[in-house]
């Protein structure tokens, strides 16, 4: 888990696959942190992900650092707690004009049933489950 967060942040910006229907929907993310041994991403409750990921909890990310690239399969789960959406925003302070741990629109989703595969064009693909 520590690896993959490592590798997400080092991108800086993932791109997460949801699905509206059965039209596929990608986005920009940037967000990921962990607490209390959980992988979590942010969103608001008012965007059309959150909807979609309501209707439909299963989420693909993608992301490349420029050599490596890396996909993940994942059942994205809500965590409307205070803690777990003060951590993000802690570890965020940029999203604390947007969003605050107390308003009902912050939106936190750790992620279960993960699948990472870490790849490159040259080496071998590296599999990361938890």
């Amino acid at each position: 888990m520590q690896e993959v967060c490592a590798f997400l942040k080092n991108c800086q910006t993932y791109y997460l696959a949801t699905t509206e229907g059965d039209q596929p929907r990608v986005r920009p993310f940037g967000t990921i942190n962990i607490f209390e041994d959980k992988l979590y991403i942010q969103t608001g409750k008012s965007k059309q992900v959150s909807k979609q990921i309501k209707t439909n909890p299963k989420i693909e990310i993608c992301a490349f650092n420029g050599q490596q690239w890396i996909r993940i399969q994942a059942v994205a789960v809500e965590d409307d707690r205070y803690e777990p959406k003060q951590s993000m925003l802690t570890a965020y302070p940029d999203l604390q004009s947007m969003y605050s741990a107390e308003d009902s629109n912050t939106q936190v989703l750790y992620l279960k049933d993960v699948t990472a595969v870490i790849s490159a064009f040259s080496g071998e693909t590296k599999v990361i489950k938890f």
